[in-house]
């Protein structure tokens, strides 16, 4: 694009070449000048007349339909002639990418209508406005992992199986750089790579992406994996560089990034100095601001000996106001180990009691790093039993100690193993929140190991099995389910505890039934609901797709919340129809009134009807009511003779009295059957 300001007669010039190619029909020479020259243009000529250029250098319905697509007059004239440019590569055979349904062939383009026709993998024929596609669709380069896929499906395959690290890079240039779980996710949403097969993948891709000097690998799984274009040299124009990186975090992953490459001890004294400062000035923009990140600094400076002042500093800040509590819940669990050296590296004797102090206040990872640390030491036991004696105590504590039981075998102080299985029953009934919320989980996943369960009942004697089986059982605030599965897996690990299996009794629930008509009007209602509403739905959520950013298109939410009510109602009508019985109420005996009965009742407004049937039958001009009103459920039961209360609309009781009860007519079994 030509920037420079060009004087009254090159822009005469250049308005000249325009008409010239105009006059031959010239669209692309037409578009290509303007859009060389578009900051001369857009000052000589208002967007509407570069519009009337372009439609006069064509008779094509397709480009003209362009044209008037792309906002020439509301948009800014670049703006207009990128998307003007952008749908004439929509050509038919032309590949386009989507974000949501990826690799796509252009089938047709409608001049009319003005829409464009996709075939995507998944979705075939799928149509766009060409306001739409200029938004959500991009050309496919060559290289794109999704176009070598398509075309090459065999050579992608044994990429993936073979060269893993190659394919992640591949997936990061056609993708751009992103998270560990995001790469997951596109990988898995492609075909590339099963979730199921992923641990193993990334397992395998992982140790030859840390060989290449091109990926950075965080340390975060949230943090994105950047693809570089070329390896660093880290010659003098590198540390020169890096002397002026005033971001905390790139500071750090240039150092560990040069450290990687094992260059660091060939370097000179003024290349480590400038390591050094820029890490110590690191420390200080970290400081208060990321506790994880400085705590991540001071490790580096303290294992690469390069500032040891600094390093004494931030020793003291973290010490300082419990930082190093808040430093290890940010941290990677598996950089908490280094935290507790670093704490710990001056006066191991003077600052292991106020680790000791703050034991119950750690998180988990933190907490275990510590446990693992001091596992010899005498006065680290004597603090972990104190607080395991505690009517109350940490739920970290009780996970760590009951997960690693056999790692503190040695530790003779500790509560015995039903105390602590008591503490973990406690921790896991009730509503828990943060920290607490989560060791609630790995309890709950610790009983329903099988494993775990068969090496704990092992170690336990007859009596404190008993003892423990008993308590779990007690124990109402587990998920029922998890609940039983873990009590019948207790009795099949050992049998003799099926003698100690509290049999609750349940209350028989009334058999849920209806008429074989009302029956079949809810059996029509849900076919429809199957059939016609909720596909009608599905084909408004696609359209209103079309129509661009979904975070700003109402119709697309409103489609969105309607289906989620329609998903709802499925479910629901789907455990009714398999709950509910369709019945005929024939040969009912009239001794009493129960589903398929005629009440005659005397009120104080007169004599009244009502016919008694299932829950889903009401028919008031036939005085159907159904047997879960609370009229009926007065009545059922009754003989004639008995009193009962009856409710009005506006909630007034008045007593009545059963005068008969009578078997149904023959109209009401002829309404009954449909």
């Amino acid at each position: 694009m030509d920037k420079k300001k060009l004087s009254e007669q090159e822009l005469k010039d250049l308005v000249a070449v325009v008409e010239l190619k105009q006059e031959a029909h010239d669209f692309i020479g037409v578009f290509s000048t303007l859009n060389e020259h578009q900051d001369a243009f857009s000052s000589a000529l208002q967007a509407q007349g570069v519009k009337e250029i372009l439609k006069k250098s064509t008779s094509d319905r397709v480009l003209l339909s362009f044209v008037e697509s792309v906002g020439f007059g509301t948009r800014p004239l670049k703006e207009s002639l990128g998307r003007l440019e952008r749908l004439m590569g929509y050509q038919p055979g032309a590949r386009v990418l989507n974000a949501t349904w990826g690799l796509g062939e252009i089938k047709r383009l409608d001049p009319f209508y003005r829409r464009v026709t996709v075939d995507f993998k998944t979705r075939k024929g799928h149509q766009l406005s060409f306001d739409a596609a200029c938004e959500t669709l991009l050309p496919a380069p060559e290289n794109h992992i999704l176009v070598r896929a398509a075309a090459d499906p065999d050579a992608v395959k044994q990429m993936i199986a073979e060269q893993p690290a190659e394919f992640v890079k591949a997936v990061l240039q056609s993708f751009g750089d992103m998270p560990i779980t995001r790469l997951e996710e596109v990988c898995a949403q492609q075909g590339f790579v099963k979730s199921a097969n992923w641990k193993a993948f990334w397992e395998k891709a992982r140790v030859d992406l840390r060989k290449d000097k091109c990926v950075e690998i965080p340390t975060r799984r949230a943090e994105p994996i950047h693809l570089k274009a070329s390896a660093e040299s880290y010659s003098d124009s590198w540390f020169t560089a890096f002397a002026q990186n005033r971001d905390p975090k790139a500071i750090l992953s240039s150092v560990k990034e040069l450290e990687g490459t094992g260059r660091m001890k060939a370097l000179g004294e003024a290349e480590r100095a400038k390591l050094a400062e820029r890490l110590a000035f690191a420390l200080k923009g970290a400081r208060g601001v990321d506790n994880a990140l400085y705590a991540r600094i001071a490790f580096c400076l303290d294992e690469l000996k390069l500032d040891p002042e600094s390093v004494a500093k931030a020793r003291r800040y973290l010490w300082e106001n419990k930082c190093y509590l808040r430093a290890a819940r940010e941290l990677p669990a598996r950089e908490t180990g280094a935290l507790v050296k670093f704490l710990t590296d001056e006066d191991r004797e003077t600052t292991k009691k106020d680790l000791f102090a703050v034991l119950g206040e750690m998180c988990f990872a933190f907490l275990t790093e510590t446990l693992a640390f001091f596992s010899n030491d005498a006065d680290c036991e004597e603090a972990v039993a104190a607080l395991l004696k505690d009517a109350n105590p940490p739920a970290t504590l009780v996970v760590c100690v009951l997960g690693r039981f056999d790692n503190f075998a040695k530790w003779s102080k500790l509560p015995k193993l039903p105390v602590i299985l008591g503490h973990a029953i406690a921790l896991g009934e009730g509503k828990q929140s943060g920290e607490t919320l989560k060791m609630q989980n790995v309890v709950r996943r610790l009983f329903a190991d099988l494993k775990w369960l068969e090496g704990v009942l092992g170690k336990l004697s007859a009596e404190e099995r008993v003892l423990f089986f008993e308590r779990f059982q007690a124990s109402t605030a587990w998920d029922p389910s998890t609940h039983h599965l873990i009590v019948v897996r207790m009795t099949r690990l050992v049998p003799e505890l099926a003698a100690h299996v509290v049999r609750k009794e349940t209350k028989k629930e009334p058999e849920r039934i209806t008429s074989q008509r009302s029956y079949i009007e809810r059996q029509a209602a849900y076919d429809k609901l199957i059939n016609v509403d909720i596909p009608n739905n599905t084909k408004r959520i696609e359209f209103a797709k079309s129509y661009g950013d979904l975070s700003e298109n109402a119709e697309y939410q409103y489609a969105k919340d309607e289906q989620r009510a329609l998903l709802q109602k499925q479910t629901l009508m789907q455990e009714d129809l398999k709950a509910v019985k369709a019945v005929l109420f024939e040969n009912i005996e009239a001794d009493e009134v129960r589903p398929g009965t005629i009440v005659k009742a005397a009120t104080p407004a007169g004599e009244k009807t009502f016919v008694v049937l299932g829950e889903w039958d009401n028919e008031p001009e036939m005085n159907v009511i159904s047997n879960r009103t609370k009229l009926a459920e007065a009545l059922l039961g009754k003989k004639a003779g008995d009193a009962f209360e009856m409710t009005d609309a506006e909630g007034n009781i008045s007593a009545a009295t059963i005068a008969a009860v009578l078997p149904l007519t023959d109209d009401l079994k002829a309404w009954i059957k449909g």
